[in-house]
């Protein structure tokens, strides 16, 4: 942090309300930039259409924010002064330590319990490809070096191939992979990279299939394209170049590393050859610097044609977000899923998720048609000593929704607002938490930011009343 007060031409004012949001974020000329869309005009918007019944499906399985602790200890201390809990100590009298399969307080996944999830899930699910984006070491973030980092990655990587020997996974990378963590310094930094990172990372996706001509892109920065089969790409972000949390963004913000601007060339190429694109990353864009946040909106709209699902991770929660027309500004154009975690932290059930997708056949739209998730019973779990699952819900049935387009996704927020105080608000915080709470938990004015949440997939929109009853 003292390189970058050194070196960031930003006042000690506008440092405070970037890093630590010390005031809503004002204009601040050095964080702001604007990138030219390429020179095509736009197609006229093609909404996707419901497919055949009968028509080829593709199954995704999407995990988060896996966290295992490999420290973990059961009946240590739950509440803790620290980040991360159950791993010390002992609780004082009448207060229970940390569960055996893992604890609902700041406390991450044990490893015997990720090994019960990945196979449960080798064993009932059915699926074809497996999105994986990010974040695999615990929140002991004060204590952790490279070779931490390092093993995590590798042991991880090494209970996926164990479990899925013969699946391909499409991994993006997390805020917690660096160290320290948060921290991806771009070329314009000289006294740090992350060359140990991108190599392991590189090894390791690739040993969890991605083709070998991915290499070079994921040393550069941890993002790539592949082709998932003709007619579906697939493209991994680096979304840690856009977090409000790497500080070596203070410095500079432009662009880090031309990603934004190698995503438009690909979705240009995509485009011109009737590719259909999905979209991984960490971060949501809505948790990103605002420029950055603004462009990929921009980009967003430009193609949604062409981007058939956004796939994220990072809050722990079960999410969405909406990308609405920068013209019409009640016209969806797109949104994206944020996958629930498998780690706990904090007070949710792990969770994972399964994705029925339109399949490979000539006019596929790619598009999501249902998905349902499963959750981990963390109280039944620790009360009958063993891993208990559930199918926590399938949204079509839960929601009563007909398809998951971007139009019938805001039919459904709309839904909502016209009852943000009744039953299915409820249950959709009761989701949001992975039931660990139900929808009293919930009263009007979080219902209210959590629908604020999913339509704003730009970061720094305000939720202004007209906002909310589009």
């Amino acid at each position: 942090m003292i390189e970058v007060i050194a070196t960031s031409k930003l006042t000690s004012k506008q440092l405070c309300t970037l890093a630590f949001s010390c005031e809503k974020q004002p204009y601040i000329p050095g964080m702001n930039w604007n990138l030219t869309l390429p020179n095509v005009p736009k197609p006229p918007v093609s909404p996707p259409q419901p497919p055949a019944p009968d028509s080829p499906k593709l199954t995704i399985l999407h995990i988060s924010d896996i966290h295992i602790d490999f420290a973990y200890k059961p009946g240590s201390l739950a509440d803790c002064p620290e980040p991360l809990c159950c791993r010390y100590g002992t609780p004082d009298s009448g207060h229970i330590g940390a569960g055996f399969w893992g604890d609902y307080r700041n406390c991450d996944l044990p490893l015997w319990t990720a090994e019960k999830i990945l196979e449960y899930i080798a064993e009932t699910e059915e699926f074809d490809i497996v999105y994986h984006t990010g974040d695999l070491p615990p929140h002991n973030v004060w204590n952790q070096s490279r070779a931490d980092q390092l093993y995590a990655i590798d042991t991880i990587t090494s209970l996926l191939k164990k479990y899925f020997p013969n699946k391909i996974f499409y991994s993006a990378v997390g805020n917690h992979e660096s160290a320290p963590c948060n921290l991806y310094p771009t070329p314009l930094i000289k006294s740090d990279n992350l060359t140990w990172l991108y190599t392991s990372l590189a090894d390791n996706w690739i040993q969890l299939g991605l083709p070998e001509e991915t290499r070079s892109s994921i040393f550069r920065g941890a993002f790539y394209t592949t082709l998932v089969h003709p007619g579906l790409r697939l493209i991994s972000l680096n979304m840690n170049y856009c977090a409000s949390d790497n500080y070596w963004l203070l410095i500079n913000s432009t662009d880090p590393l031309d990603q934004l601007q190698w995503l438009m060339n690909w979705l240009q190429y995509a485009e011109d050859n009737n590719e259909k694109v999905h979209i991984i990353g960490h971060h949501p864009p809505s948790s990103c610097l605002e420029s950055f946040s603004w462009n990929f909106y921009k980009i967003v709209n430009r193609y949604e044609n062409t981007i058939a699902g956004q796939f994220y991770g990072h809050t722990h929660n079960d999410e969405i977000i909406m990308f609405y027309d920068e013209i019409n500004k009640t016209r969806p154009v797109s949104m994206a899923y944020l996958t629930p975690s498998l780690t706990p932290q904090s007070f949710l059930n792990p969770g994972y998720r399964i994705y029925t997708a339109d399949g490979e056949y000539n006019s596929s739209t790619y598009w999501v048609l249902d998905h349902r998730t499963v959750i981990m019973n963390l109280t039944a779990s620790n009360l009958f000593n063993k891993t208990i699952f559930l199918d926590e819900y399938s949204v079509k049935n839960a929601y009563k929704m007909d398809y998951l387009f971007p139009n019938d996704w805001n039919n459904f927020i709309n839904r909502l607002l016209a009852d943000i105080d009744g039953d299915l608000m409820g249950l959709v915080y009761q989701y949001y938490t992975k039931s660990f709470a139900n929808g009293t938990a919930c009263d009007h004015n979080c219902r209210q930011g959590l629908l604020c949440n999913f339509k704003t997939a730009r970061s720094e929109m305000l939720c202004s009343n007209s906002f909310m009853i589009s």
